[in-house]
């Protein structure tokens, strides 16, 4: 079942206050603070400006790719409500987790099956687990099928190319959340006309469950 929705790689003001001022705000909402290979990125003097926004009914989420020190120390001021972290160990994870008092939604790579049993060795530290593509730069997918048989206690996030068109009630039986960045884009840039598509869709799939 869907409980919500992430919308990622919001980097400017304007597209910003339309997803938290929509009639149903996605649960969570995601700055690439540090993979500069994204041209979804933002700058530290960008993101402080975008983050002092009311988030309302939303959750900021941080997205940090085996992030060091001196990101970490340059954001903690910054009203984030989870760090979304990649290729880190458990044990990062968790100094990064204790040192800095943020939940965590830990994002792991997806390519074939031997990837998802992975999940196991962060369940202690995990507050969120991602399943995303081993391409997630790239807006790759990955088989979405094979995350049907595992079974775990924390929500469940599900990413990797997912488009406005698919058959989004085929993600609510493997997912409790939609993540979403590029579907939403035209051209490279956030699309309002998609987004506003989109949560409406999160919806309507939430008030028929």
């Amino acid at each position: 079942m869907i409980k919500g929705s992430k919308i990622c790689g919001i980097s400017d003001l304007n597209t910003l206050k339309f997803i938290i001022n929509h009639p149903y705000p996605p649960q969570f909402i995601g700055f690439i603070c540090n993979y500069k290979k994204s041209s979804r990125y933002v700058e530290i003097e960008k993101l402080n400006e975008l983050l002092t926004l009311d988030k309302k009914k939303s959750n900021f989420v941080a997205v940090l790719v085996k992030p060091d020190e001196d990101i970490l120390e340059k954001i903690k001021h910054l009203p984030f409500d989870y760090y979304q972290i990649y290729d880190c160990t458990p044990e990062e994870i968790k100094t990064i987790k204790s040192k800095y008092n943020k939940k965590i939604i830990t994002a792991l790579t997806i390519k074939e099956e031997v990837d998802v049993k992975n999940y196991e060795l962060f369940s202690e530290i995990t507050d969120i687990y991602l399943f995303d593509s081993k391409g997630y730069e790239k807006s790759i997918a990955f088989d979405h099928s094979l995350l049907e048989k595992i079974k775990i206690d924390q929500p469940l996030m599900i990413a990797g190319n997912i488009q406005l068109d698919d058959n989004l009630e085929n993600y609510a039986k493997i997912a409790d959340i939609i993540d979403i960045s590029g579907g939403l884009e035209t051209s490279g840039l956030k699309d309002k006309s998609k987004i506003d598509n989109f949560l409406n869709k999160v919806k309507k799939m939430q008030n028929e469950t």
